[in-house]
C-alpha cells in the first residue's frame, strides 16, 4: 500500500492490521485496527508518531517513496505506548539526524523505548514548529490516555493531529470516513468506553485546548481520518466524558455472592442501614449479573459495597470479576467497603480491601466478618456498618 495524501504534502504513511482480534490483551478488535502514521512536507519535513514494530518494514517503504529518510528533521512522539513507538528505533537509525519531538513527561519514556540517552526538544505550547510553509502547533494533552500524551494542530490546512483521541479499533484501507461504507460508530464508541472512560476528566480538559481551533480533519492514531462532519465526533467526546450529576439521595450499590445465604444477610442488613442513613441501596447478586450491564450505574455511584464469603483462602471468582471491570471506570476517589461471612480463615475481606485501596477507592472502614451464621450482634454490627458508610456520603 502506498502512502496516500490526507491534505497537500500531508500524508498517510501508518500500517493496516486487518486480522488483529485483540488489542492490548483486553480489548476486542473484531474489525483489526491501524497504526496511523504521518508525514508533513514543508520546507522541512517531520514524521508524526511511528508504528507497530510488526509492520516497520512497509512503515520504511512508505517514508522512502516521500522523501529520502536521511532528510527528515523532525519525528514527533505523540505518545509512546508500542503501538505509536515500536519503530522509533529503526525510523531514528535510517534518519539519525532527526530531532525528536515530544512533551516533557514523554523525555524519559522515548529513552525507556530506546534503551539509551535521546536529545529531545520538549514542546512548548506558545512556540509553534515552522516546518517553512506548514506549522505544528503542539497540545500537551496529559493522560489521554498516557501522562506523555499530546495532540498536534497543523495550522495551514486545520488539521488536528490527535492521537489516541477521536480513534477507533478499526480497519479500512479506502482510510477516510466518508468513504468508508460501513457503520463504524460502534467502534468508535467502543474505543472512547475502553481506553477514554476512566479519564472523563483529562477529556474534558483536553477538549478545552480544541474550542478555539478550527478544525477541518482529523487524523487520530487508529482507525478512519475525519474528514466529515468532524464535529460529530467532537461532540461524542464532550457527551460521553461530561460529569454524572449528583444522586439524591446518594446511592450505594452492595454487591455480594454468597454460598450459604449468610453473606447475602449480612448485606441485606448493611442495605437496611444505608437506608436508615437516607442512602438508596441498591442490592445485586454477583452471581446473577453480567456486570456489563452496570457498568454506568458503577460509576454513577456514591459508594460500592462488595462482600464475598473466604472459599480457598480467598474471596469467590464473581466478585473478583467485578473488581476488574472497574479498571475501564472512572471511579478514583468513591467511597467502598467490604464485607462477609466466613469460616475460620477469613482472608477474603481483607483481601477485597487492599483490592480497593489499590484501585484509589476511598475505603474508610476496616472489611466486616461474621463466622458462619451471622448472629443478631452480627447483624446489628451490619446494620450499623451501613449506617457508617452513609454518614461518609452526607
Amino acid at each position: 500500500m502506498k502512502p496516500i495524501e490526507i491534505q497537500p504534502q500531508v500524508y498517510w504513511i501508518g500500517a493496516l492490521h486487518p486480522d488483529l482480534r485483540i488489542f492490548d490483551i483486553i480489548m476486542a478488535t473484531k474489525n483489526g485496527t491501524t497504526y496511523n502514521s504521518y508525514l508533513v512536507k514543508g520546507e522541512k519535513t517531520a514524521v508524526i508518531d511511528t508504528v507497530k514494530e510488526k509492520f516497520v518494514g512497509s512503515f520504511l517503504e512508505r517514508i522512502g517513496d516521500l522523501v529520502e529518510p536521511a532528510a527528515i528533521d523532525y519525528i514527533v512522539v505523540q505518545h509512546n505506548e508500542m503501538d505509536h513507538s515500536g519503530s522509533l528505533r529503526a525510523l531514528l537509525d535510517i534518519a539519525p539526524a532527526a530531532q525528536i519531538v515530544c512533551a516533557k513527561p514523554a523525555v524519559k519514556f522515548v529513552q525507556q523505548v530506546l534503551n539509551r540517552e535521546a536529545s529531545c526538544l520538549i514542546v512548548d505550547p506558545a512556540q509553534p514548529l515552522d516546518l517553512g510553509g506548514k506549522t505544528l502547533q503542539f497540545l500537551p494533552a496529559p493522560f489521554l490516555h498516557w501522562p506523555d500524551t499530546m495532540m498536534t494542530y497543523l495550522r495551514e490546512e486545520e488539521l488536528l493531529f490527535s492521537c489516541d483521541v477521536f480513534a477507533a479499533h478499526y480497519c479500512d484501507s479506502r482510510l477516510f470516513n466518508d468513504q468508508i461504507n460501513r457503520d463504524f460508530w460502534p467502534d468508535y464508541e467502543y474505543y472512547f468506553q475502553t481506553i477514554f472512560r476512566p479519564f472523563k476528566k483529562h477529556v474534558r480538559n483536553g477538549l478545552k485546548k480544541l474550542v478555539d481551533l478550527p478544525i477541518r480533519m482529523i487524523a487520530p492514531s487508529h482507525g478512519p481520518v475525519l474528514r466529515r462532519d468532524v464535529k460529530r465526533y467532537i461532540e461524542a467526546y464532550e457527551r460521553w466524558s461530561a460529569p454524572a450529576p449528583a444522586n439524591v439521595p446518594p446511592k450505594a450499590l452492595v454487591f455480594y455472592a454468597s454460598a450459604y445465604g449468610n453473606t447475602e444477610l449480612m448485606a441485606r442488613h448493611i442495605a437496611r442501614g444505608l437506608e436508615e442513613g437516607h442512602v438508596q441501596a441498591v442490592l445485586l447478586d454477583a452471581t446473577a449479573l453480567q456486570v456489563q450491564d452496570h457498568l454506568e450505574s458503577i460509576e454513577t455511584a456514591d459508594a460500592l459495597l462488595f462482600g464475598s464469603p473466604t472459599l480457598n483462602n480467598d474471596a469467590v471468582k464473581p466478585i473478583w470479576e467485578i473488581l476488574t471491570s472497574l479498571v475501564t471506570l472512572d471511579i478514583k476517589g468513591k467511597i467502598a467497603a467490604s464485607f462477609g461471612s466466613m469460616g475460620w480463615s477469613g482472608e477474603a475481606v481483607e483481601m477485597l480491601d487492599h483490592r480497593l485501596t489499590s484501585l484509589k477507592f476511598k475505603v474508610p472502614f476496616p472489611g466486616l466478618t461474621a463466622t458462619l451464621v451471622p448472629s443478631s450482634d452480627d447483624l446489628q454490627k451490619c446494620v450499623a456498618f451501613g449506617r457508617s458508610i452513609a454518614q461518609q456520603l452526607g
